[in-house]
């Protein structure tokens, strides 16, 4: 299987990912500037943590006119595989490739953490190696990780079985339905605040987000 992990410029966890993939996983995995058009040759897009565009105007806002997100788009819609992490998920909102909105939060600070979650779904490609109702435990690193919907998008979310993460016990960030990650119906689009590369390495005290990247592999592998 072959990555693709997406450059902007302010994005700062590229090369986190590319590590987890390419050198604890032993897969191909390409650096793919937002400029570039043609990412035809990856099976896995994933979209890093970071500032892209120094997130202004807002988080993601400018990103998603990116050269390289209209390839993304064409990637989901043939059913291949995006994963957007902290940053990466607000790109995902914002070029409408995931229903809702990242916004600021609760109490308007940038929050650096460690936080348990809880996994919501195990029927999804992403998380095959997880049992539901787990708690894990994730990173997380973000002003902006507010998760809202308009009630009745939320209601959707919730009714089609979208929610693949939430935040257990404190919300760190008061996110509607103390949602930490989501997916798109179709479930090969996921979006996710907590960062999973960060707590891959078990050097680094945790390879709970490891299983996200490992549970992939071994169903993709399933069905070649």
């Amino acid at each position: 299987m072959k990555f693709g992990v997406l450059v902007f410029p302010g994005s700062n966890c590229d090369r986190d990912v590319a590590y987890v993939t390419r050198e604890l996983l032993g897969q191909p995995t390409r650096m793919v500037w937002h400029q570039d058009t043609d990412i035809a040759d990856l099976d896995v897009i994933i979209v890093p943590g970071g500032f892209s565009y120094g997130d202004y105007l807002r988080c993601g806002a400018i990103a998603q006119f990116s050269p390289v997100m209209q390839q993304v788009i064409n990637h989901a819609k043939q059913g291949k595989f995006v994963l957007g992490i902290c940053n990466g998920f607000q790109v995902l909102t914002e070029a409408g490739l995931l229903p809702g909105a990242l916004t600021r939060n609760r109490d308007l600070h940038f929050i650096c953490d460690r936080v348990p979650l809880q996994v919501e779904r195990t029927d999804t490609k992403w998380t095959q190696a997880y049992t539901t109702g787990e708690t894990i435990t994730l990173p997380i690193a973000h002003g902006e990780g507010l998760f809202y919907a308009d009630r009745d998008t939320l209601s959707a979310i919730e009714d089609h079985g979208q929610v693949i993460f939430r935040y257990a016990g404190e919300n760190p960030n008061g996110s509607l339905n103390n949602i930490a990650g989501i997916c798109n119906r179709q479930g090969n689009v996921l979006g996710m605040m907590p960062h999973p590369e960060r707590a891959s390495d078990a050097s680094l005290g945790s390879s709970d987000g490891l299983r996200l990247f490992q549970g992939l592999l071994e169903q993709i592998a399933a069905l070649a």
